[in-house]
């Protein structure tokens, strides 16, 4: 597992260089599925990304979950269904998490689906073939305090995953150097 400190001004390059190793070299389109909910802070860093996104590189991207339209415990089932249907389909999944203090306000990528809700005691099915996943605050610390996370912190880590998405789908897909990074 990788893990960039979302300040650190390369961490977007980071990011594209992490998710550039791991993504196959079959894949014709990315889906991105951010995970999370729109009215509570330290959950809202998947809808952010998916907010940047949406309209960008509408021929090899799909982005599920925004914040006019979140992926959260209400319908994370259908969106994992209907993900199994779609042939070909290779997922990022985005949420927030909670972790040991070393790692709070880190960015943590690594192969394979994660499990939503697991800090809520939800069990949520898994998403994604890669986890890019925003360490919010410190695993012992009271999850009610998830609401009063800085906003300021979220927004700015969606910002540097949604650039090294984009820089990711840029650089895989062979778009100009000139293409808007954000839509």
């Amino acid at each position: 597992m990788k893990s960039i400190l979302y300040s650190d001004p390369l961490a977007p390059l980071l990011i594209r260089n992490e998710l550039f190793s791991l993504l196959p070299a079959h894949i014709s389109r990315l889906t991105v599925v951010c995970i999370g909910s729109n009215r509570i802070n330290g959950d809202s860093l998947g809808p952010f990304v998916g907010t940047l996104l949406e309209n960008a590189y509408p021929d090899h991207l799909t982005v599920i979950g925004t914040l006019r339209k979140p992926v959260d415990a209400t319908n994370i089932h259908r969106v994992s269904e209907r993900l199994q249907h779609e042939r070909g389909a290779y997922v990022v999944a985005i949420d927030s998490i909670v972790g040991p203090q070393p790692f709070v306000h880190t960015i943590a990528i690594r192969p394979g689906a994660l499990s939503p809700g697991t800090a809520l005691g939800k069990s949520l099915p898994p998403v994604g073939d890669i986890s890019v996943m925003g360490v919010m605050m410190e695993d012992t610390a009271d999850v009610s305090a998830l609401p009063y996370t800085n906003l300021h912190i979220v927004y700015q880590m969606a910002k540097v995953i949604a650039i090294g998405l984009s820089l990711t789908v840029r650089q895989r897909y062979g778009y100009e150097s000139s293409t808007p990074l954000l839509a």
